[in-house]
Protein backbone atom coordinates (compact mmCIF):
# COMPACT_ATOMS: atom_id res chain seq x y z
CA UNK A 1 0.00 0.00 0.00
CA UNK A 2 1.33 3.22 -1.34
CA UNK A 3 2.30 6.02 1.33
CA UNK A 4 0.13 8.97 1.48
CA UNK A 5 2.35 12.38 1.08
CA UNK A 6 2.84 14.57 3.99
CA UNK A 7 1.54 17.81 4.10
CA UNK A 8 3.03 20.84 5.70
CA UNK A 9 0.50 22.87 7.50
CA UNK A 10 1.20 26.92 6.94
CA UNK A 11 2.17 28.53 10.36
CA UNK A 12 0.03 30.63 11.05
CA UNK A 13 1.71 34.15 12.50
CA UNK A 14 -0.09 37.42 13.32
CA UNK A 15 1.28 40.79 12.99
CA UNK A 16 1.34 41.18 16.57
CA UNK A 17 4.19 38.24 16.77
CA UNK A 18 6.54 39.63 14.10
CA UNK A 19 6.80 43.41 15.87
CA UNK A 20 7.46 42.20 19.10
CA UNK A 21 10.25 39.90 17.62
CA UNK A 22 11.49 42.99 15.14
CA UNK A 23 11.37 45.33 18.17
CA UNK A 24 13.52 42.68 20.13
CA UNK A 25 16.37 42.56 17.66
CA UNK A 26 16.40 45.93 17.44
CA UNK A 27 16.65 46.96 20.75
CA UNK A 28 19.47 44.24 21.10
CA UNK A 29 21.51 45.97 17.91
CA UNK A 30 20.87 48.98 19.77
CA UNK A 31 22.35 47.67 22.86
CA UNK A 32 25.26 46.63 21.23
CA UNK A 33 26.06 49.61 19.09
CA UNK A 34 25.48 52.17 22.04
CA UNK A 35 27.99 50.29 24.09
CA UNK A 36 30.52 53.05 24.71
CA UNK A 37 33.98 52.08 23.31
CA UNK A 38 36.85 53.57 25.44
CA UNK A 39 39.57 54.77 24.01
CA UNK A 40 43.45 53.89 25.49
CA UNK A 41 43.89 56.75 27.46
CA UNK A 42 47.71 57.74 26.76
CA UNK A 43 49.43 58.96 30.21
CA UNK A 44 52.23 61.88 28.59
CA UNK A 45 53.26 62.59 32.71
CA UNK A 46 55.85 59.52 32.73
CA UNK A 47 58.15 62.03 31.39
CA UNK A 48 61.11 62.49 33.22
CA UNK A 49 61.31 65.10 35.84
CA UNK A 50 64.19 67.62 34.79
CA UNK A 51 66.92 67.55 37.57
CA UNK A 52 66.96 71.18 39.43
CA UNK A 53 67.88 74.03 38.09
CA UNK A 54 70.97 75.15 40.21
CA UNK A 55 71.71 78.44 38.76
CA UNK A 56 73.75 76.92 35.85
CA UNK A 57 73.83 75.36 32.47
CA UNK A 58 70.57 77.34 32.22
CA UNK A 59 69.34 76.99 28.48
CA UNK A 60 69.73 73.06 28.76
CA UNK A 61 67.28 73.13 31.83
CA UNK A 62 65.44 75.43 30.39
CA UNK A 63 64.65 72.99 27.06
CA UNK A 64 63.98 69.83 29.67
CA UNK A 65 61.35 71.77 31.26
CA UNK A 66 59.84 72.65 28.58
CA UNK A 67 59.38 69.60 26.81
CA UNK A 68 58.59 68.40 30.67
CA UNK A 69 55.73 71.00 30.58
CA UNK A 70 54.54 69.94 27.09
CA UNK A 71 53.89 66.64 28.38
CA UNK A 72 51.61 67.63 31.16
CA UNK A 73 49.89 69.74 28.46
CA UNK A 74 51.11 72.82 30.45
CA UNK A 75 53.70 74.64 28.27
CA UNK A 76 51.01 76.86 26.64
CA UNK A 77 50.91 78.68 29.92
CA UNK A 78 54.96 79.88 30.01
CA UNK A 79 53.74 82.33 27.05
CA UNK A 80 49.81 83.17 27.78
CA UNK A 81 48.74 86.07 29.92
CA UNK A 82 45.98 85.49 32.60
CA UNK A 83 42.56 86.53 31.34
CA UNK A 84 40.83 89.55 32.14
CA UNK A 85 37.32 89.85 32.85
CA UNK A 86 35.14 92.57 32.27
CA UNK A 87 31.50 93.58 33.46
CA UNK A 88 30.00 92.29 31.04
CA UNK A 89 31.45 89.15 30.84
CA UNK A 90 30.50 87.34 34.29
CA UNK A 91 28.42 84.38 33.12
CA UNK A 92 28.98 81.04 34.72
CA UNK A 93 30.34 79.53 31.40
CA UNK A 94 33.41 82.41 31.42
CA UNK A 95 33.41 82.53 34.76
CA UNK A 96 34.56 78.60 35.09
CA UNK A 97 37.01 79.12 31.85
CA UNK A 98 38.93 81.07 33.50
CA UNK A 99 38.96 79.60 37.34
CA UNK A 100 40.43 76.43 34.93
CA UNK A 101 42.77 78.54 33.36
CA UNK A 102 44.12 79.87 36.76
CA UNK A 103 44.31 76.18 37.97
CA UNK A 104 45.96 74.85 35.13
CA UNK A 105 48.65 78.10 35.27
CA UNK A 106 49.12 77.24 39.37
CA UNK A 107 50.41 74.59 37.89
CA UNK A 108 52.25 75.00 35.45
CA UNK A 109 53.87 77.77 37.77
CA UNK A 110 54.79 75.64 40.37
CA UNK A 111 56.63 72.93 38.21
CA UNK A 112 58.84 75.36 36.99
CA UNK A 113 59.25 76.52 40.64
CA UNK A 114 59.63 73.02 42.13
CA UNK A 115 62.20 72.55 39.46
CA UNK A 116 64.55 74.73 41.32
CA UNK A 117 66.82 74.42 44.15
CA UNK A 118 65.55 75.76 47.07
CA UNK A 119 67.39 79.30 46.90
CA UNK A 120 66.22 80.04 43.54
CA UNK A 121 62.46 78.78 44.28
CA UNK A 122 63.08 81.75 47.55
CA UNK A 123 63.94 84.03 45.08
CA UNK A 124 61.49 83.57 42.58
CA UNK A 125 58.06 82.00 44.33
CA UNK A 126 57.02 85.41 44.52
CA UNK A 127 55.57 85.51 40.79
CA UNK A 128 52.06 85.65 40.21
CA UNK A 129 51.82 83.48 36.65
CA UNK A 130 53.98 80.96 34.84
CA UNK A 131 54.47 83.44 32.58
CA UNK A 132 55.63 86.27 34.87
CA UNK A 133 58.20 83.66 36.14
CA UNK A 134 59.27 82.01 33.06
CA UNK A 135 60.29 85.39 31.60
CA UNK A 136 62.53 86.60 34.76
CA UNK A 137 64.28 84.09 34.73
CA UNK A 138 64.61 84.33 30.40
CA UNK A 139 66.06 87.89 31.43
CA UNK A 140 68.29 87.15 34.42
CA UNK A 141 69.83 83.86 33.15
CA UNK A 142 70.17 84.65 28.91
CA UNK A 143 71.86 87.74 29.76
CA UNK A 144 74.44 85.73 31.75
CA UNK A 145 74.69 83.12 28.94
CA UNK A 146 76.08 85.71 26.41
CA UNK A 147 79.70 85.51 27.88
CA UNK A 148 78.98 81.61 27.72
CA UNK A 149 80.30 82.15 24.27
CA UNK A 150 83.34 83.49 25.24
CA UNK A 151 84.03 80.58 27.85
CA UNK A 152 83.54 77.81 25.78
CA UNK A 153 85.70 79.40 22.88
CA UNK A 154 88.37 79.92 25.26
CA UNK A 155 88.61 76.09 26.45
CA UNK A 156 88.38 74.79 22.95
CA UNK A 157 91.46 77.36 22.05
CA UNK A 158 93.26 75.76 25.13
CA UNK A 159 92.44 72.38 25.05
CA UNK A 160 95.49 70.08 24.27
CA UNK A 161 95.80 66.73 24.59
CA UNK A 162 98.67 64.98 26.82
CA UNK A 163 100.70 61.71 26.80
CA UNK A 164 99.21 60.23 30.29
CA UNK A 165 95.98 60.05 29.14
CA UNK A 166 94.49 58.33 26.18
CA UNK A 167 93.16 59.83 23.42
CA UNK A 168 89.74 57.98 22.76
CA UNK A 169 89.05 59.32 26.56
CA UNK A 170 90.48 63.12 25.90
CA UNK A 171 89.11 63.37 21.85
CA UNK A 172 85.63 62.82 24.29
CA UNK A 173 86.23 65.72 26.39
CA UNK A 174 87.39 67.48 23.23
CA UNK A 175 83.59 66.52 21.48
CA UNK A 176 81.56 67.97 24.37
CA UNK A 177 83.78 71.09 24.09
CA UNK A 178 82.80 71.45 20.38
CA UNK A 179 79.06 70.53 21.32
CA UNK A 180 79.34 73.38 23.63
CA UNK A 181 80.31 75.65 21.07
CA UNK A 182 77.08 74.37 18.56
CA UNK A 183 74.69 74.82 21.44
CA UNK A 184 76.18 78.01 22.11
CA UNK A 185 75.17 78.73 17.93
CA UNK A 186 78.10 78.62 16.43
CA UNK A 187 78.75 76.32 13.75
CA UNK A 188 81.80 74.83 12.53
CA UNK A 189 82.20 72.83 9.55
CA UNK A 190 83.41 69.23 10.20
CA UNK A 191 86.30 69.69 8.10
CA UNK A 192 87.25 72.22 10.57
CA UNK A 193 86.76 70.45 13.60
CA UNK A 194 88.29 67.13 12.06
CA UNK A 195 91.74 69.57 11.39
CA UNK A 196 91.18 70.69 15.13
CA UNK A 197 91.17 67.58 16.40
CA UNK A 198 93.69 65.88 14.84
CA UNK A 199 95.87 69.47 15.63
CA UNK A 200 95.64 68.42 19.31
CA UNK A 201 96.97 65.45 19.19
CA UNK A 202 99.55 64.88 22.20
CA UNK A 203 103.04 64.70 21.55
CA UNK A 204 103.64 61.30 21.23
CA UNK A 205 101.33 60.97 17.99
CA UNK A 206 103.33 62.97 15.79
CA UNK A 207 104.26 61.37 13.12
CA UNK A 208 100.67 59.90 12.90
CA UNK A 209 99.79 63.70 13.52
CA UNK A 210 101.82 64.48 10.11
CA UNK A 211 100.43 61.10 8.19
CA UNK A 212 96.72 62.77 8.91
CA UNK A 213 97.74 66.06 8.33
CA UNK A 214 99.04 64.69 4.39
CA UNK A 215 96.18 63.03 3.58
CA UNK A 216 94.81 64.11 0.64
CA UNK A 217 90.92 62.77 0.92
CA UNK A 218 88.76 64.35 3.62
CA UNK A 219 87.44 62.78 6.19
CA UNK A 220 84.61 62.59 8.66
CA UNK A 221 85.03 63.12 11.98
CA UNK A 222 83.45 59.16 12.31
CA UNK A 223 86.26 58.60 10.06
CA UNK A 224 88.92 60.07 12.24
CA UNK A 225 87.66 58.38 15.63
CA UNK A 226 87.70 54.95 14.03
CA UNK A 227 91.30 55.41 12.86
CA UNK A 228 92.36 56.81 15.76
CA UNK A 229 90.66 54.38 17.94
CA UNK A 230 92.68 51.75 15.75
CA UNK A 231 96.30 53.45 16.23
CA UNK A 232 95.97 53.72 20.15
CA UNK A 233 94.40 49.62 19.92
CA UNK A 234 97.87 49.06 17.99
CA UNK A 235 100.35 51.31 20.28
CA UNK A 236 99.05 49.62 23.37
CA UNK A 237 99.53 46.26 21.95
CA UNK A 238 102.85 46.69 20.67
CA UNK A 239 103.73 48.23 24.16
CA UNK A 240 103.11 44.88 25.98
CA UNK A 241 104.05 42.59 23.20
CA UNK A 242 107.63 44.76 23.20
CA UNK A 243 108.41 46.12 26.07
CA UNK A 244 108.84 50.05 26.47
CA UNK A 245 111.76 50.47 23.60
CA UNK A 246 109.09 49.61 20.88
CA UNK A 247 106.52 51.53 22.45
CA UNK A 248 108.14 54.30 20.60
CA UNK A 249 107.35 53.10 17.41
CA UNK A 250 104.82 54.66 15.26
CA UNK A 251 102.32 52.07 13.55
CA UNK A 252 99.82 52.78 11.09
CA UNK A 253 97.22 50.63 10.88
CA UNK A 254 99.83 47.88 12.01
CA UNK A 255 102.55 48.48 10.00
CA UNK A 256 105.81 49.48 11.23
CA UNK A 257 106.75 53.05 9.33
CA UNK A 258 110.39 52.58 8.37
CA UNK A 259 112.74 54.97 9.43
CA UNK A 260 115.42 56.55 6.83
CA UNK A 261 118.53 55.16 6.65
CA UNK A 262 121.47 57.37 7.27
CA UNK A 263 123.74 58.22 4.64
CA UNK A 264 127.62 58.00 4.74
CA UNK A 265 129.38 61.51 4.65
Amino acid sequence: MESQPTITQPIQVSAASVVSAVSTVMTSAVAVTTTPVVAPVHNLSYAEKPEKFTGVNFKRWQQKMLFYLTTLNLARFLTESAPLLTDGEMDAQTVSAVQAWNHSDFLCRNYVLNGMVDALYNMYCKAKTAKELWDSLERKYKTEDAGTKKFVVAKFLEFKMIDSKTVMSQLQELQVVLHDIHAEGMVLSETFQVAAIIEKLPPSWVDFKNYLKHKRKEMTIEDLVVRLRIEEDNKVAQKKSDGPESAKANFLYGIRLEQPSETAP
